[in-house]
């Protein structure tokens, strides 16, 4: 009988867990580990819920959530691809909160030891040996980012042919971590969780455009309500906040 009690009880444990709601983010690779920390802290709160975030590119995110993909939120690194949802009535404009802010930053591996000045007098193609790593730069954001500094400072044509575009700005990080590039450019936020690489510099505010991480709810029609419940959670709580300045996060509002 005890035995029949424990196995009834453990049955019912599990069909309950099954039947948790489960809310889908597709969000920026930048936001992986401060956004992992988020969900799981929310999740202890709210058992009911599952969270699944879906990180990469938020170029190739952007296209898998136009082609169908079963999103209920988007975190993109830069307000272009969320508008392109916008245009593309994939999202409702209301929904779009401008979240983030971030810096864009030349990192190196930790051995390494390069001078940089953000001025166009600055020889940055000899600062370094080999390639620079950063996103692709004519979708992914870091990449956009990255080759909108290196114009405005005059750099870009010195580097021709040097220049390694990559899937993601994790993927980015990890290249020069594993030393296949001497300098890299990304986010501040992706620096700070990396103990192989330092940052070599910060490229100023006005040589690119405000980096700015925009929040939406995905769906035109009916949303779930527990993921409106996760999205005000996120813009609105003073824990998720905390939780992005930890990570080196800008957080609006």
């Amino acid at each position: 009988m005890h035995f029949k009690y424990i196995l009834a009880a453990g049955l019912s444990f599990i069909a309950g867990a099954s039947q948790a709601e489960t809310v889908k983010i597709y969000a920026a690779a930048s936001l992986n580990n401060a956004l992992t920390a988020i969900a799981q802290q929310y999740q202890a709160q709210n058992p009911d819920i599952k969270i699944v975030p879906v990180f990469g590119a938020s170029s190739a995110l952007a296209k898998q959530i136009e082609a169908g993909a079963p999103s209920d939120l988007y975190f993109s690194a830069d307000v272009d691809w969320m508008n392109y949802l916008v245009q593309k009535q994939k999202i409702p404009a209301k929904q779009v909160f401008n979240m983030l802010s971030n810096d864009l930053v030349l990192i190196t591996p930790k051995a390494v030891n390069m001078q940089f000045k953000a001025v166009p007098q600055f020889n940055f193609a000899k600062a370094f040996q080999g390639h620079l790593c950063t996103g692709q730069m004519e979708s992914v954001p870091a990449g956009k980012y990255a080759k909108q500094s290196l114009t405005k400072l005059g750099w870009l044509s010195s580097l021709n042919g040097r220049i390694v575009g990559t899937d993601d700005v994790r993927s980015a990080l990890a290249f020069v971590e594993r030393g296949e590039c001497q300098a890299g450019i990304v986010y501040r936020t992706d620096a700070l969780i990396s103990s192989k690489v330092k940052i070599a510099g910060i490229f100023p505010n006005h040589t690119h455009q405000p980096i700015i991480y925009p929040l939406a709810l995905t769906q035109q029609g009916t949303v779930k309500p527990e993921a409106v419940k996760f999205y005000r959670y996120l813009k609105d709580h003073t824990q998720s906040k905390m939780l992005f300045k930890h990570y080196g996060f800008g957080v609006k509002g």
